[in-house]
């Protein structure tokens, strides 16, 4: 499963999914661009002339144009692209959600992916080739209450994967979207209710809701982007890999 020479671009790198994803293609010796709205937690990687990183808001249109032309300018091709950035929807009713978080929830989870994505066919389909996965939730599968501007926006990534994978297809162009599990890491608390302590949720609600019985590490979305990213994948696309521990059954 060699990564030499490919060239990856992965959004929501600052995160905890991202940073594992981040890491772990470093260690397969792939070129890694990681995106973020803030990159701190990519200092670490800042001294490996494989990695190039990008602060920035993803939802301007000009900064993503700038991403992909100074990936291609820097390691000359994109083979991969990584969605994983995107925001939590705290548990609220719908009669409580104003337009503006609405629109907030679906143009961080979904019009970002859009536009990543589009940039990514223009140099994707240059070479006939590439991969892109996006990540959705198992929400989307298994809904819970209170979280419906999220799982609207999950539900969307789905949709819009499928008809970029078919539609992409003639260029040899791979699209799949990986539906994670409730996994350890920060923004997993983001889906509680304002007031409810975080440690308790995760433990009564969310890891109780696994069959395997415990939570996701971000290493095991991390493996999963991998594969998909992967030559061994090549004949996979439009298709939905949910990695939750049995969750979405």
């Amino acid at each position: 499963m060699s990564f030499s020479n490919k060239t990856i671009i992965v959004t929501g790198a600052g995160g905890g999914m991202g940073k594992a994803t981040v890491e772990l293609l470093l260690k397969e010796n792939a070129n890694v661009v990681g995106c973020d709205l803030h990159i701190d937690s990519l200092v670490a990687f800042e001294d490996q002339s494989q990695f190039l990183s990008f602060e920035g808001n993803l939802l301007n249109e000009n900064n993503v144009k700038d991403i992909f032309e100074k990936t291609v300018q820097t390691f000359g091709q994109i083979d991969g692209l990584v969605n994983i950035a995107g925001v939590a929807q705290s548990a609220t009713p719908i009669e409580e959600i104003s337009l503006d978080e609405w629109h907030k929830i679906m143009d961080m989870n979904m019009t970002m992916t859009f536009l990543t994505c589009r940039e990514a066919a223009i140099y994707m389909k240059k070479r006939q080739q590439g991969a892109i996965v996006n990540i959705g939730s198992v929400s989307t599968t298994r809904p819970r209450p209170g979280l419906q501007a999220y799982v609207g926006s999950k539900g969307a990534v789905e949709s819009f994967t499928k008809a970029l994978a078919l539609e992409l297809s003639p260029d040899h162009i791979k699209v799949n979207v990986l539906h994670p599990g409730p996994a350890d890491t920060e923004m997993l608390g983001q889906f509680t209710k304002q007031g409810e302590n975080v440690n308790d949720t995760k433990k009564a609600v969310f890891e109780s809701s696994v069959p395997l019985g415990k939570l996701l590490q971000p290493t095991d979305i991390a493996q999963s982007i991998k594969f998909l990213l992967s030559d061994e994948a090549n004949m996979i696309t439009g298709s939905v890999l949910h990695v939750d521990g049995g969750r979405s059954i």
